[in-house]
């Protein structure tokens, strides 16, 4: 990967979010003065609002869109939840609590489906499984782990400034996916024109000059059933680990839902995700450390996990970085975490397929943790969630064959990174909108603009 531009784009976001979370303190700072007492400021309250699922044009205008977030969303790898939470709110009327939660069950919904027709896809290039389990299990642990801590930032920090963080983060995404995805384009290109060449002229072992000429195989390669595809394509060992992890976390959540908040028993249970995520992802980071160097010792050039990253401990702390940064974008979004994982994995060296499938896997495994703790504290309206979550399970069928057979069609897997670049891209517009929609109305009715205390605010 192109180290000039990475580090250009890390330079940025460093800097963005600097700037933004400074400002954020200069505004604090500057209208501590007009509150006297704790008592006396105004905190922005969310209320349910929950609207009768009955037919309407805006129930029409919202599936439309929810259809076509879910099908491009899943294909990206990216999931959705920045079009799904700005169209719950603006369109439909829900609270912005209630939106995150039904996001999330869309995502849910548009992965399952994505993940079952990939699980019957065979790998483009190679004799090995669509999913990449290697990397599933390297970055689903920080991923769920950084959503708990997003969860947390967003009951802290004032609503205009994860506003802000997050057109920052998905402006830099976007572009960078657009400058990766027009660098594919052209190496396809290059490619395409190659290979035309190639089938055009050939030399045989005389010398002669043959012009069109096609040769067929001696030994055709033996076509699989999607049966057989599909079982390749599992692999159980390493999904029980990845279960494992989903229930672990998923029990901590349930038992801390249960505590006073900001309790010794509360605090206990939280930091106990630290330790089982960094297990697993200690174990699998160790893993591919040893796989990388016993090839490079043994000359094998041969690239790890789909990746072309080098697998040193500086390479492996920035991966889990981007994990917990992935995730904590998810709770507060009210996404799976894909807008950060699925440009990584590209970021990486993984090819688009394997990175689409790879993402929407993990975020399989986040977003129906949050679906199942959302479901127990009730935080959305059951009719609505089963509609929506049904919406987008057909809309992951049709996004992932629509685009394989436009692949298979153009011979061009960069469309998917474009894909990619225009969702996130629409999300930054979306949150855009509604996030200065919701900061003029809280400066209008002079609510606080600073950040909260954690455990005031619950």
């Amino acid at each position: 990967m192109s180290m000039f531009s990475t580090n250009g784009f890390i330079l940025y976001l460093l800097s963005g979010f600097s700037l933004a979370i400074l400002s954020s303190f200069f505004l604090t700072h500057s209208n501590e003065h007009k509150y006297s007492s704790l008592n006396s400021l105004h905190y922005s309250t969310t209320h349910k609002v929950w609207p009768e699922l009955e037919f309407s044009w805006k129930l029409v205008l919202a599936t439309v869109i929810g259809f076509l977030g879910s099908a491009f969303g899943t294909v990206g790898g990216v999931g959705g939840g920045g079009i799904f939470v700005p169209m719950l709110t603006l369109i439909i009327g829900f609270d912005t609590k209630s939106a995150a939660a039904l996001s999330k069950c869309m995502i849910m919904g548009a992965s399952a489906s994505s993940v079952w027709y990939n699980l019957r896809v065979p790998h483009p290039t190679k004799e090995v499984p669509i999913l990449d389990y290697d990397l599933a299990l390297l970055f689903q642990p920080m991923l769920m782990l950084g959503i708990t801590v997003g969860v947390a930032l967003s009951v802290v920090f004032p609503y205009w400034l994860i506003t802000v963080l997050i057109i920052i983060l998905f402006i830099g995404t976007s572009s960078r996916s657009l400058f990766r995805g027009t660098e594919m384009w052209k190496e396809e290109t290059i490619m395409k024109k190659e290979m035309a060449k190639q089938q055009a002229t050939f030399v045989n072992s005389r010398g002669e000059l043959l012009i069109d000429t096609e040769y067929e195989p001696l030994i055709p390669k033996e076509k699989k059933t999607s049966m057989q595809i599909l079982c390749f394509n599992l692999r159980w060992k390493r999904i029980l680990m990845l279960m494992i992890v989903w229930v672990s976390f998923l029990l901590l959540q349930i038992i801390k839902n249960n505590v006073k908040v900001c309790s010794a028993w509360y605090w206990v249970l939280y930091t106990l995700q630290f330790p089982i995520a960094l297990i697993v992802f200690g174990r699998e980071a160790v893993k591919l450390y040893k796989d990388h160097k016993k090839r490079m010792n043994t000359g094998n050039l041969e690239c790890i996990c789909e990746a072309s990253i080098e697998w040193t401990p500086l390479s492996i702390i920035f991966c889990a970085l981007c994990g917990i940064l992935g995730g904590t974008v998810g709770g507060l979004l009210g996404s799976g975490g894909g807008f950060i994982l699925g440009p990584l994995l590209l970021e990486i060296g993984v090819i688009p397929q394997v990175a689409s499938a790879t993402a929407t896997f993990v975020m399989m495994f986040s977003s129906s943790l949050s679906v199942v703790e959302f479901y127990l504290l009730n935080r959305f309206p059951i009719p609505y969630a089963l509609y929506l979550t049904g919406v987008s399970i057909l809309a992951g069928f049709f996004g992932q064959c629509i685009v394989r057979k436009l692949i298979a069609i153009l011979k061009r897997a960069s469309v998917i990174v474009f894909i990619l670049s225009g969702v996130i891209f629409a999300s930054a517009l979306t949150m855009g909108v509604i996030g200065i929609q919701t900061s003029i109305r809280m400066i209008r009715n002079h609510e606080f603009m600073g950040f909260l205390g954690f455990c005031s605010s619950q």
